[in-house]
């Protein structure tokens, strides 16, 4: 499971007793307004993602998690790594769980 580090906005990688996060529901816009994995992933190289109407969702939910002393978040458009196809299958068959 990848979680969005709310201090440094890096993504994190926990395989297993993830510490405690918010999860961000929300509606989708159009697919690329979101902010992807690859965005987050690349973030300091790629400052254009910072520019997606999907990235003040990010930052609206690392506020709210922060409010409530929260470090990490989830959101699945970038917490998701979708170009993987064994990592979109995990996690399609745990988000009931993650939520």
């Amino acid at each position: 499971m990848h979680l969005l580090n709310v201090h440094t906005l890096e993504l994190e990688t926990f395989s297993s007793d993830p510490p405690e996060y918010a999860s961000l529901s929300h509606r989708w816009g159009r697919p690329e307004d979101e902010v992807s994995f690859h965005d987050i992933k690349h973030l300091p190289t790629q400052p254009d993602a910072k520019r997606k109407p999907g990235f003040a969702k990010i930052l609206g939910c690392r506020e709210q998690a922060t409010k409530h002393g929260l470090n990490y978040i989830w959101i699945d458009t970038c917490c998701i790594d979708q170009s993987n196809n064994t990592e979109l299958h995990e996690a399609i068959n745990s988000m009931w769980q993650w939520y």
